[in-house]
């Protein structure tokens, strides 16, 4: 049995199948200059050959998963026709008398080093889509030709070092019951691609591959991130009765979509969807969403080379409003800086970047950048129920100074006779402890809070969430966590505004009821994650909720209070 990190969920049993690849020997070898033009020509042969098969692959990815998915095989074909790499490959050839796979490897193994050692974990996972781009090119110039996923005859369980993005697209995906990896991580494309197909997946589990040869029988829990090869008989027992439970219960779930998250005793929860592009929407209604709690505008500024146009903008977030048909959307404003940059945008060097010059800070010192953002926002908000959403707030101070902006934009827009929604609602994040404490005095200012739990716990403990040697102080059931988000609650009921949550605590099925016993008015998470939240709902009182809650916040230690919530969660659900 192997441990990685639970990617998709889901159950798989089934055959392995062990995927390598055939990588060319490089050849570093001096050239003549004689040859220098044979390889240059071997080259652009390979650049073309290349170009195909991946126009191949994207056209094909676009009609089973989308063109936001297909996305990556743009920026694929972006580096292919790049003509800087086609002159550094060439120059290499002429001035170093090098081949051209020893080119290509330099080249692209150059800007993959310098991608890895950046701090951002996004722009890191990309370094992978370099390397498969450049090996492609480089079994061009060998003609090696590698087994095609495209092309599986039976059902099996893929286990692979890695997937690259050309893998996941190109496999017949019927034929995939699951899949497991060496390397990876949640935000790598390998898990986005396998939730995006429902695909039970475990990646990042360190040495699958040297577990199997090929034909043995696998498990894949992506619910618990395990993979076991060769299961003894009770285990593949005990795994084929989880996998009917959980197909019963998807189907379950499935019933309760047009059903509101309403509680036995008739309190109405709000279950919304987390998104980053306009094309995810289709996954939030499908599931049942009642609305977009947070759309982070930040994807439309990253993997570009310029800052998105106002009308750019205006077009995202009116096909998103207009989507939702009259549901509430609510957007978030950038929220660069951190582990998020833009390569366009020069930013300083520092310490401490999650504690330094991001979002709301980066915004109001930006001011013609945060007005072009607010000018597409209000345009925008006459074609649907819109809300705008500042992140990063630490005091009411930046709220008015936002708020200022907001009113400069909304008269030079009425001065222009351009339409929008006069009432739009304006609300903040409560991230940082400073607004938690002073949610009372920030409330007076504001339409609504929504709390972001991943960076409030991540403040408020001192713990560097990406950093493994200190993971298990991360701890959202903390006591000191609670009691913030039951002081922003309160703040906003006192003043008749609500509480919306869009942090990974409102996705969290053991934290469902405490957050719905403390009064939380909307629950905001992963498309996937909304039946399993509103079953939980369904399934109780708001008078036992409010109870309970009020036995947790008399408990002392976060495990303490896990425990209690396993039990009472299986009480209600049996899960």
């Amino acid at each position: 049995m192997l441990k990685g990190v639970a990617a998709s969920p889901g159950i798989a049993i089934g055959k392995v199948f062990l995927y390598t690849k055939k990588f060319a020997e490089i050849n570093t070898q001096s050239i003549d200059e004689a040859m220098v033009e044979d390889e240059i020509a071997k080259f652009e042969n390979s650049i073309k050959l290349t170009i195909e098969q991946i126009e191949k692959i994207k056209e094909k990815s676009e009609r089973e998963f989308g063109k936001d998915k297909a996305a990556i095989f743009e920026a694929h074909l972006m580096l292919v026709n790049d003509s800087e790499f086609h002159d550094s490959v060439k120059n290499m050839i002429k001035n170093e008398h090098v081949t051209a796979d020893n080119a290509v490897n330099q080249v692209i193994e150059q800007h993959a080093s310098m991608m890895e050692s950046l701090d951002d974990k996004y722009l890191k996972e990309r370094a992978v889509d370099l390397r498969d781009v450049g090996s492609r090119i480089i079994n061009n110039l060998f003609r090696i030709i590698n087994v095609n996923l495209s092309e599986l005859y039976e059902k099996v369980i893929i286990i692979a070092k890695d997937l690259t993005p050309s893998d996941t697209a190109t496999m017949r995906k019927e034929m995939v019951l699951g899949f497991a990896t060496d390397i990876g991580g949640r935000t790598s494309h390998t898990a986005i691609m396998a939730r995006s197909l429902e695909i039970p997946a475990v990646v990042g589990t360190g040495s699958v591959t040297q577990s199997v040869v090929g034909g043995e029988t696998a498990i894949i829990d992506g619910n618990e991130g395990i993979v076991i090869i060769n299961p003894d008989d009770v285990t593949l027992k005990e795994y084929e009765e989880k996998l009917n439970k959980y197909k019963m219960k998807v189907e379950r779930l499935k019933e309760l979509k047009d059903l509101p998250a309403m509680t036995t005793d008739g309190e109405r929860s709000m279950l919304a969807a987390n998104i980053g592009t306009p094309n995810d929407v289709e996954g939030a209604l499908k599931n049942g969403a009642e609305g977009i709690g947070l759309f982070r505008t930040e994807f439309l500024y990253m993997n570009r080379n310029n800052f998105p146009t106002e009308e750019e903008q205006f077009e995202a977030y009116k096909y998103v409003a207009e989507k939702m048909n009259g549901k509430p959307v609510t957007i978030r404003t950038l929220d660069i800086g951190g582990d998020k940059k833009l390569p366009y945008l020069n930013m300083p060097d520092e310490m401490n970047p999650f504690l330094g010059y991001r979002a709301i800070r980066l915004c109001l010192d930006e001011k013609e950048m945060f007005k072009i953002q607010l000018r597409a926002l209000l345009r925008a908000s006459a074609y649907g129920n819109i809300l705008i959403m500042y992140p990063m707030i630490s005091s009411v101070v930046e709220v008015r100074k936002a708020n200022a902006i907001l009113n400069e934009v909304k008269e030079e827009l009425d001065a222009k006779g351009v339409k929008y929604d006069k009432n739009i609602k304006v609300g903040v994040m409560i991230e940082i402890p400073s607004a938690a404490v002073t949610a009372d005095i920030i409330a007076k200012e504001v339409d609504f809070f929504s709390i972001g739990t991943n960076d409030l716990c991540q403040y408020t403990l001192a713990v560097d969430r990406m950093n493994e040697k200190i993971k298990d102080y991360y701890k959202p059931f903390n006591l000191a966590i609670l009691r913030l988000i039951k002081n922003v609650i309160d703040a906003s009921h006192k003043e008749g505004i609500f509480t919306a949550m869009c942090g990974e605590m409102a996705g969290d099925p053991l934290t469902t009821v405490i957050l719905l016993g403390l009064g939380l008015n909307e629950f905001s998470m992963s498309a996937s994650s909304i039946p399993t939240i509103k079953n939980i709902i369904r399934n109780v009182s708001k008078k036992k909720a409010q109870e309970f809650a009020k036995v947790v916040m008399e408990m002392s230690t976060p495990d303490e209070i896990e425990e209690a919530s396993r039990k009472f969660l299986n009480e209600i659900t049996g899960d």
